[in-house]
């Protein structure tokens, strides 16, 4: 396995990777709009790469993961200064070989070469698979976000 920084000319399999990733998480209840959402994700992705904020994995040539990750900005001052890992997708068949946690480490690695004393990141409820690599992980709960539905008498849409 290698994981490396990638290169500008690498951006069109990250947005792939990330489709993939938008994609597998639907079915724990993401309301991201997959292909719609093409056009933004490139030009993240595209600034992530700029910053050095990306990890590419690949296993015999072939890509099979990546992370992207920034130093947070924060609106008001904090007692600590923390790092989102803002993705970490691994293809699903070559998850439980070691490639996320290479991922999570390279981009924890990147996090230790600057000033970050906490590293954040988000995980949907549903994805208990995620929750216990995390959590596998030294990952502790520090902000739980609620979620409902808001019904209306003329509402005729159906959750996705």
């Amino acid at each position: 396995m290698e994981i490396t920084t990638p290169t500008a000319s690498e951006l069109d399999t990250l947005v792939d990777l990330w489709l993939a990733l938008a994609e597998s998480q639907r079915e724990h209840g993401s309301h991201l709009r997959v292909p719609e959402n093409e056009p933004r994700i490139r030009e993240s992705l595209s600034q992530r790469l700029v910053t050095d904020g990306v990890r590419l994995a690949r296993i015999d040539g072939e890509p099979v993961g990546f992370t992207t990750f920034y130093p947070e900005q924060a609106s008001f001052e904090q007692d600590c200064s923390r790092g989102v890992i803002e993705n970490l997708f691994v293809v699903e068949s070559r998850r439980g070989e070691g490639v996320g946690t290479a991922l999570l480490e390279a981009a924890i690695d990147a996090f230790r070469a600057g000033d970050i004393d906490r590293i954040a990141l988000d995980v949907l409820a549903a994805n208990d698979e995620a929750r216990r690599f995390y959590r596998d992980h030294g990952f502790e709960p520090q902000r739980i976000q609620l979620e409902r539905r808001l019904q209306r008498e003329t509402d005729t849409r159906v959750d996705h």
